[in-house]
């Protein structure tokens, strides 16, 4: 059962299927997050009355500090991604969309190079 019109099928247009690889992504780091978000989680509450060297001590330790690295990541790029989507859904003019994307993607990679290097410091006992 065919749904196009005989002109649509003369332009060529209808769906060009850019989008999903984006959608892909976008669901694939939400599934990472929970495990990683979990992990925060009881990680927060085992530390919550610790002193600040035990909770160095803590975050200090390779594989907490690596998985926090990997947190940190996936969640600002997540972040980015969804806010992108926000972006193109509601702004309408071009070129402050494609200004804003830009922003926010340059924010996003600031903020998560700020956090990895926080934490590579913590770490690293710097």
């Amino acid at each position: 059962m065919e749904f196009r019109t005989p002109i649509k099928e003369a332009r060529g247009l209808g769906a060009s299927h850019h989008g999903a690889s984006h959608w892909w992504v976008q669901r694939l780091s939400a599934i990472a997050m929970v495990p990683l978000m979990l992990w925060l989680v009881v990680g927060l509450a085992a530390n919550s009355g610790a002193s600040y060297a035990e909770a160095a001590a803590w975050l200090g330790g390779p594989i907490n500090s690596v998985v926090m690295v990997v947190m940190f990541g996936v969640l600002f790029y997540h972040a980015s991604l969804g806010l992108q989507v926000i972006l193109e859904d509601y702004v309408s003019h071009k070129g402050v969309r494609l200004g804003l994307v830009i922003a926010v993607r340059f924010l996003a990679v600031v903020l998560a190079v700020s956090a990895i290097i926080a934490v590579l410091s913590i770490a690293l006992g710097g």
